[in-house]
């Protein structure tokens, strides 16, 4: 089924202070604590994404019952990025499903591709991904969503095989 099948529908609102617990929840979850940051430090940074310029967070909602985060960030408003070698209108991507009774069930390819339809509405020309290598069943959901492998990088964050989508659906 496609994101506009009634069956699935996917909304992204803004995070507040007050979906901190929920998160904090799902950070500690073993399938997100494997590939996110340590349960605490994780919180800590999607907090201070609330207020932030160059990220944006947001709650994942499936019929309007939470069901993950996502958030979309812009390399070029981040000094010393490791990724401001994208062009310019490129915008990163990290997400998760939080309740693990979801995994595996065909939600990440649908809901990425339906936040990224909204970022190309909003004008970004790119979005990039950079999963861990390791990480297969995230890579497999990324290339479900029209994603394709451009490099693999290792920075600050750790190794990265670099995936992207471009808005003209080219691949260049």
């Amino acid at each position: 089924m496609k994101p506009s099948d009634a069956q699935f529908r996917y909304g992204f609102r803004p995070v507040t202070r007050a979906d901190l617990p929920l998160l904090g929840r799902w950070l500690a979850e073993p399938h997100v604590a494997q590939w996110w940051d340590d349960p605490a430090e994780g919180l800590k940074s999607i907090e201070g994404h609330i207020d932030s310029i160059s990220v944006e967070p947001f709650i994942v909602e499936l019929n309007g019952k939470p069901i993950g985060y996502i958030q979309s960030y812009d390399p070029h408003l981040e000094d010393g990025h490791p990724y401001q070698d994208q062009r310019t209108g490129t915008l990163g991507i990290d997400q998760f499903i939080g309740p693990p009774e979801l995994i595996g069930k065909g939600h990440g390819p649908r809901l990425i591709e339906a936040f990224v339809e909204l970022l190309f509405d909003e004008g970004a020309i790119r979005v990039i991904i950079d999963p861990d290598p390791a990480n297969a069943a995230a890579i497999r959901a990324y290339e479900k969503a029209g994603f394709e492998r451009f490099d693999t990088r290792h920075s600050e964050y750790g190794p990265a095989l670099m995936l992207a989508r471009n808005a003209d659906g080219d691949f260049a």
